[in-house]
């Protein structure tokens, strides 16, 4: 969940999304370091009357600055291009989940299950017991195992939506007539929050994802129940 005043991303809870903060701060940095160089080429050059006419033809000046910025580009492409990798790649899923976008909620079907599918509505404000969190709350909560790989499959049914679970670093379209796929895998227990990332009609606003990540036996215990 993000806090009041937050500056950064929120904490990672699967593998993905520690390695999308780790490339997140490399390129910030690189970023960075550029950007004081300029602001130092700048200011140096408004506060000095001294110039170099050698500079202006100088070959070796050239391949600095062209050498120089292709070897920055391959230093961000590179990781860019691992974990795009890391997130498309799908080995053996454990469980599979279907996501179904509607005007304005999702419905979920286990598929690995003959009859375990529920329909999740956003709990209006007058409803919500002491604690639970305005606009994020839901009647059915999607109770996943942790630790082990579950692959959503994720469409829709009227007009575009987007199934978004920012701590998780997930964002996939759900998209009428196709049907798009996401991994995901959480290293620790907990709720976690998410919403519709696709303006989809008036009540947009109003399509709240929540995750709640079990042990196995737990979630054994919870599929059982509803069977």
């Amino acid at each position: 969940m993000p806090y009041p005043l937050q500056l950064g991303l929120q904490d990672a809870t699967s593998p993905i999304m520690e390695e999308l903060m780790h490339f997140h701060d490399h390129t910030l940095m690189i970023v960075f370091l550029i950007s004081s160089l300029v602001l130092y080429i700048i200011s140096s050059m408004l506060s000095t009357k001294l110039t170099h006419t050698s500079t202006m033809d100088a070959q070796e000046v050239e391949m600095v600055w062209t050498v120089l910025p292709a070897m920055i580009l391959i230093l961000i492409a590179l990781p860019s291009l691992r974990i795009l990798y890391m997130m498309d790649e799908i080995n053996d899923p454990s469980l599979t989940v279907k996501t179904m976008g509607h005007q304005w909620y999702w419905s979920y079907e286990y598929t690995d299950y003959e009859d375990l599918t529920f329909d999740s509505y956003m709990i209006p404000t007058n409803d919500l017991e002491p604690g639970q969190l305005r606009l994020l709350e839901v009647d059915n909560r999607v109770v996943l195992p942790m630790e082990m790989p579950i692959r959503m499959l994720i469409s829709s049914e009227d007009v575009l939506h987007s199934w978004a679970i920012p701590s998780m670093g997930l964002k996939t379209d759900a998209i009428p007539g196709r049907l798009n796929q996401a991994t995901l895998m959480s290293s620790r227990p907990g709720l976690f929050y998410g919403q519709c990332s696709e303006i989809c009609g008036s009540n947009h606003s109003f399509m709240p994802i929540v995750l709640e990540l079990v042990p196995l036996k737990h979630f054994e215990d919870w599929s059982t129940s509803l069977l």
